[in-house]
């Protein structure tokens, strides 16, 4: 057996459930869950008829690269969405920087098995907290994870210029999320300039999880992406800079399995070659509905909509409750809890049936310190009458820890 599966850490839904154990809620509240960022609003019909139209093509085989017209359709939102040039003009090449991928997860653990190069000592580097693909992804690549704090007093982005020359001299790979989950915050300009250039001076890849990039408050201030500020900085060929981003938050659709990973040609081909191996071609029908999918912005308009509503109600209810911030973007809230976030957690699902995620579950404790610790994860995936009632429910519990 691969020996690096050994050090892989249980996932915090594993956690999360040992948690649980034992715990007998009270029979006379549903059972309300905000603690897997799920997406649960209804499926675009104009994604579901794609997929039902083209079933037939089940009987043909799929290539790695996917359809022509997929991967077209991806660079055209590309371009319109992130102000990039035509493919002709030096912009996105859909024929050679652009791979359709079964969703960003799979995605994102196959591209460190690719990049990194065991026989050099490699690091790789990713927010704490973050999601445990990252992790798990450098781990059985053979390459050593490094963890950056995400704290309030710096926008829960990390701070990149606190580590040294060295450690970046060892990085391989860097794994971003902006917008970030949990946190919501969002990259500026001059962050992922900082990246870009450091990628470049140290040779390292930067891999930018944008999974969440769709679902943000202002109408007019979409998140940047990594390859948007690359163009902007003269870098059109986005050496060093790979984005990843899927169908799954943006349109609904995480039981699709489609995404995209998109970036500089020389690592899109290596990667490929890597992929023809993995067998992870995207069937014919997801390829045709992600199509449509990518091909329309009016269902991502109505879905932020629906969070924005969402975001509104749950802040009003907890405001004085916890101490939380609306995010830029993302679904997801991060309070700070009154006593420790495992407690906390195991209150709310004891006496209210609800469940959240405590947020030292998704980070790791470095030097005595986990960043994570004393908040939980509120996914804001139900419908509204449950996040709704789910806030009435924290407040309530919230108010055993306060009484005299």
């Amino acid at each position: 057996m691969n020996p690096d599966l050994g050090r892989l850490q249980s996932y915090p839904f594993e956690k999360l459930a040992l948690l649980k154990q034992g715990i007998e809620p009270p029979r006379g509240r549903d059972h309300l869950a905000l603690y897997i960022g799920e997406p649960r609003h209804p499926t675009p019909t104009l994604i579901t008829e794609a997929l039902i139209a083209h079933l037939h093509q089940l009987a043909v085989y799929p290539t790695t690269r996917g359809l022509p017209a997929l991967r077209e359709s991806i660079a055209g939102w590309l371009t319109r969405r992130f102000r990039l040039a035509p493919a002709g003009d030096l912009g996105i090449d859909p024929e050679r920087q652009i791979l359709p991928v079964n969703g960003t997860r799979e995605a994102l653990f196959a591209f460190a098995q690719a990049i990194i190069d065991r026989s050099q000592d490699p690091l790789v580097l990713m927010p704490n907290p973050f999601y445990q693909i990252y992790e798990g992804a450098a781990l059985l690549a053979g390459a050593e994870p490094r963890y950056l704090a995400c704290r309030a007093e710096n926008g829960f982005i990390p701070d990149f210029d606190a580590v040294d020359a060295a450690t970046w001299q060892r990085c391989q790979l860097l794994y971003v999320c902006s917008p970030g989950n949990p946190t919501g915050a969002v990259f500026d300009r001059a962050t992922f300039a900082r990246l870009i250039e450091l990628a470049h001076t140290h040779d390292f890849v930067i891999a930018s999880d944008e999974c969440y990039s769709e679902l943000y408050q202002d109408e007019n201030d979409p998140p940047l992406g990594l390859l948007q500020v690359a163009a902007e900085l003269g870098h059109r060929d986005f050496g060093r800079c790979v984005v990843f981003h899927s169908l799954s938050k943006r349109s609904n659709a995480p039981g699709l399995r489609s995404g995209f990973v998109a970036g500089d040609a020389a690592i899109m081909e290596r990667f490929f070659a890597y992929r023809t191996y993995h067998g992870c071609a995207m069937p014919l029908p997801t390829q045709h509905a992600s199509l449509a999918a990518w091909n329309d912005e009016g269902h991502v308009r109505e879905n932020r909509r629906l969070y924005r509503e969402k975001f509104d109600a749950v802040l009003d209810l907890l405001d004085g409750v916890l101490p939380v911030a609306r995010p830029p973007a993302g679904f997801y809230l991060w309070p700070e809890t009154p006593v420790a976030d495992t407690e906390f957690a195991r209150r709310l699902y004891a006496e209210e049936n609800l469940t959240v995620l405590p947020g030292s579950f998704l980070s790791r404790t470095v030097a005595g310190d986990n960043p994570g610790a004393n908040r939980i994860r509120l996914a804001l995936v139900p419908p509204l009458d449950e996040c709704i009632d789910a806030a009435q429910r924290i407040r309530r519990c919230r108010g055993e820890f306060i009484r005299p």
